[in-house]
């Protein structure tokens, strides 16, 4: 079993920067790469970004290129989430997920395993 948990969420006031954390313990040598996914009240979770623990691909949403960046350092088996410029409409629970088969997705379903989430709320 592979654990995913979060952290680092908080309050920020817009135009802040935050970076968010995801530790993998357990069965880490399933990790073939991880996502991070957000959730806004009253809206279905969506596809933030990923990486591939191997090599360092990553991939973005559309939505939040040139403000997020994905990042990992593989030894620690820690991923890592840096959000610039937060606007109100980033105010959502984070997730990180965890995925078996080679290769990045953007979708959901293709992850095996999900952190409990960290809430980021940004004010005014």
């Amino acid at each position: 079993q592979l654990n995913l948990v979060e952290s680092g969420g908080r309050e920020v006031q817009a135009g802040g920067s935050l970076t968010l954390s995801c530790v993998a313990s357990g069965r880490t040598v399933v990790l073939s790469s991880m996502g991070w996914f957000r959730q806004a009240p009253g809206k279905e979770r969506e596809f933030v970004a990923a990486i591939s623990w191997n090599d360092g691909y990553t991939r973005y949403a559309d939505s939040v290129k040139g403000r997020f960046t994905i990042s990992r350092d593989a030894g620690r088996y820690t991923g890592y989430l840096r959000i610039n410029s937060l606007e109100a409409e980033d105010t959502a629970t984070y997730y990180c997920a965890g995925r078996t088969p080679l290769g990045t997705s953007q979708f959901a379903d293709n992850y095996n395993y999900w952190g409990p989430g960290t809430l980021v709320t940004v004010s005014p």
